[in-house]
């Protein structure tokens, strides 16, 4: 019977890890169709978000049949809280480069980003992607040092939000009102998909440590 319960409880880090690197590869692809005005790519994300919507569920579930028939404690009651509120920050990743999938689609046949303005996205998508391989590793093997370095990871996408704002004010944009827009819209899905990322990982920490998780800075 504790090996059955053991291996549920074991069962909800592999589902958040999952999930995890489902929601980063949703992010690559997203930024990729955002780049290449790749409508067939940005379509494959969209589809593919349902299934990230059938994890978190799955994840919920899972985690409140433990909490209903085993009702466990300490450090198992950490790992099933910290497991629903991880499933709903990863599930809000997914609907991030969800919306960057949309973007390109909504532009296309056109490119959604001005030239100069590529680089700094390709870099975004690159820190989203490594943000989110680090927590579903910080998932799989929970240590504080790893989870915290998420934090500081994040600086570098705060960064290229931030300096988007100053390539919008340049007076050498030339790009008009609307495209101003959808990057500036775009730049903040990006450094939300960091943000929630840096939760995952300090949702880990609680379960080590049983600290809960200060709030995110926005």
């Amino acid at each position: 019977m504790r090996e059955a319960y053991q291996t549920k409880l074991d069962g909800l880090a592999g589902e958040l890890a999952d999930m995890c690197e489902s929601v980063g590869a949703a992010m690559r692809k997203a930024t990729d169709a955002l780049l290449n005005a790749d409508l067939a790519l940005a379509e494959q994300v969209i589809t593919e978000d349902l299934r990230i919507d059938e994890l978190r569920n799955r994840t919920e579930e899972d985690s409140f049949a433990l909490l209903a028939l085993q009702a466990p404690v300490a450090t198992d009651l950490r790992v099933v809280v910290a497991a629903i509120h991880a499933a709903g920050d990863l599930e809000r990743m997914g609907d991030l480069a969800l919306h960057v999938a949309r973007a390109a689609r909504r532009r296309h046949p056109a490119d959604v980003l001005p030239e100069e303005v590529k680089p700094y996205f390709a870099e975004m998508g690159k820190v989203a992607c490594e943000l989110a391989q680090k927590a579903a590793a910080v998932i799989r093997n929970p240590q504080v040092e790893k989870a915290n370095e998420l934090d500081s990871d994040d600086d570098a996408m705060d960064d290229l939000h931030r300096h988007m704002f100053t390539v919008l004010m340049s007076p050498d944009w030339t790009h008009g009102v609307a495209a101003a827009v959808d990057i500036t819209l775009l730049a903040r899905f990006y450094e939300r998909y960091g943000d929630h990322s840096v939760a995952v990982a300090r949702r880990m920490v609680y379960v080590i440590t049983g600290e809960m998780p200060g709030p995110l800075e926005v």
